[in-house]
């Protein structure tokens, strides 16, 4: 995610560098950089966590989480550009990584955004139709059709952020040596031509329209269970009343941490494509702090899921202690291969 570019204007603003190789100073940096590395152990760790028990486990392999799982490898793949960000705040120029990686950071970073934002639309609308219509969804929603759903959410979201590959790039100032002042920035032609602020824009809606949807199915949804509760007759009833309350209370915390940790990012774009001329310092701040959010976002899921969910916890017990056994069998037959080891050589 181009945060200093696309966000800002930092490229028609080098000249008020006091240092044009970095973006912010030493005290600034060094906090950031180690809330970075944290926040890329944890988004990795936790979200591949989540992967592996959803595909061990098959009573855990339910269609929500499927999407789960799904999310969770995007929100994986959003952590690859982490690096290349961290490099661009302590030195922003001369980017030494070539063309075709400055556009692929920006490009799969922007498509696991929008992929990101789809599953937890698509996932919000089935649980509506599981809880509103519970007979039709029964009949229509299958393992099988929510595995083309997942697919038709990828394509859709490297489709649509194809456009990024024609608005980033390397550039230079014109009278400057391309060793020197080489940057990974909106390129200047796309930005004169409008394109690029009808990008910020198309991101822009990406992000609040699948907002607004989500608000008015969760609120569609709690209206269903706050009228099925006072005519609940019957032990599995009830059993099945609680089951979706617990997952809507769950995934309404997700959409809640993935609205606050992502709107600062769309605010910074909003103001992009209006021009707003903010004082240049104060937005580059605002795009730091955005870039943590972003990220934070991307790792909070498996904390929220491990908090939330009583049967993701066992899962996660479940998968350590499995590991923890498997690796103690290790240790053990290779503490007794040395033993033998040892009794032949001797005898030897």
């Amino acid at each position: 995610m181009d945060f200093f570019s696309l966000n800002g204007s930092i490229g028609n603003n080098t000249e008020y560098y006091e240092d044009p190789s970095s973006l912010f100073d030493m005290p600034v940096l060094v906090p950031v950089t180690i809330i970075c590395i944290l926040l890329f152990f944890l988004g990795i760790t936790g979200n591949m966590t989540i992967i592996l028990i959803f595909k061990r486990y098959k009573e855990m392999q339910t269609t929500v989480n499927m999407y789960l799982s799904s999310m969770a490898l995007s929100d994986s793949l959003i952590f690859l550009g982490l690096p290349s960000d961290l490099y661009r705040i302590w030195k922003y120029k001369p980017y030494i990584f070539g063309n075709f990686l400055c556009k692929f950071n920006v490009y799969l970073n922007e498509t696991c955004t929008y992929c990101t934002i789809l599953h937890i639309t698509t996932l919000s609308v089935e649980r509506y139709f599981a809880i509103c219509f519970p007979l039709k969804a029964k009949a229509t929603i299958t393992k099988r059709r929510v595995k083309g759903i997942i697919l038709l959410i990828w394509v859709c979201s490297a489709v649509t952020a194809i456009p990024i590959l024609f608005l980033f790039g390397v550039e230079h100032r014109n009278g400057s040596l391309p060793e020197e002042t080489n940057e990974c920035k909106y390129i200047e032609q796309a930005a004169r031509s409008g394109l690029l602020e009808t990008m910020a824009w198309l991101s822009t809606l990406y992000f609040f329209l699948p907002v607004v949807c989500l608000v008015l199915l969760y609120g569609l949804i709690c209206r269903k269970l706050w009228r099925t509760a006072r005519n609940l007759e019957g032990h599995h009833a009830a059993t099945r009343e609680r089951h979706h309350h617990q997952t809507v209370k769950m995934l309404a915390v997700v959409v809640v941490a993935f609205v606050l940790c992502w709107l600062p990012l769309h605010v910074g774009r909003i103001l992009f494509a209006q021009g707003s001329t903010v004082l240049y310092e104060i937005s580059q701040y605002f795009n730091l702090i955005s870039m943590l959010l972003f990220y934070f976002g991307a790792s909070v899921n498996p904390i929220l899921y491990n908090v939330m969910s009583q049967k993701y916890r066992k899962a996660v017990c479940k998968f350590l202690n499995h590991n923890q056994a498997w690796q103690q069998r290790n240790l053990s037959r290779s503490g007794k291969a040395s033993v033998e080891g040892v009794e032949i050589s001797s005898f030897l």
